[in-house]
């Protein structure tokens, strides 16, 4: 990452997933939150993507800024009224105390780490590597979790469908 353009794009990309984070945590409607999540996961996708980490920044992309959402969507959506209403409690204080504890504690673990300077050989094109080992070494155990999911969803259709 020594070019201009990759820095203004990490900077970009931290203030972004950051700023969404800071969105999710603050705002007190659940729909603005789960929209500030998804913008927060979209923006550690790019980060995963511009570090030459594709394969997770893609997976990052489908999983977490995809399907929990919708997950956590579905969730609101099902949920009673009355069961969502943010009541005031009085551990406000106590848990912004440990919030703060621990993002100290993580600051500083951060700084007296020293961080390598960049990747290692042979993780340069991580998504073909992926590719190759679960098409040649892994094949077996990658299709068997394939059976294994497709009767698991199968099984789900089965319980939820109506007779």
């Amino acid at each position: 990452m020594e070019d201009v353009g990759s820095v203004v794009a990490f900077w970009a990309l931290a203030v972004v997933t950051l700023g969404a984070a800071l969105v999710t945590a603050l705002v007190r409607d659940l729909v603005r939150a789960v929209v500030a999540l998804v913008v927060s996961f979209l923006g550690v996708a790019g980060l995963f993507v511009l570090l030459s980490a594709d394969f997770l920044g893609v997976a990052q992309a489908l999983i977490y800024a995809g399907a929990i959402p919708v997950l956590i969507v579905f969730a609101i959506v099902l949920t009673p009224r009355a069961a969502r209403d943010n009541a005031e409690t009085g551990m406000r204080w106590p848990a912004l105390v440990l919030a703060g504890a621990l993002a100290g504690l993580v600051i500083a673990v951060a700084v007296a780490t020293d961080w390598g300077d960049g990747a290692r050989e042979g993780f340069r094109e991580t998504a073909s590597a992926i590719g190759e080992a679960l098409l040649n070494r892994y094949v077996l155990p990658f299709e068997v979790a394939s059976v294994l999911l497709l009767a698991a969803m199968l099984g789900a259709i089965v319980l939820v469908r109506e007779d």
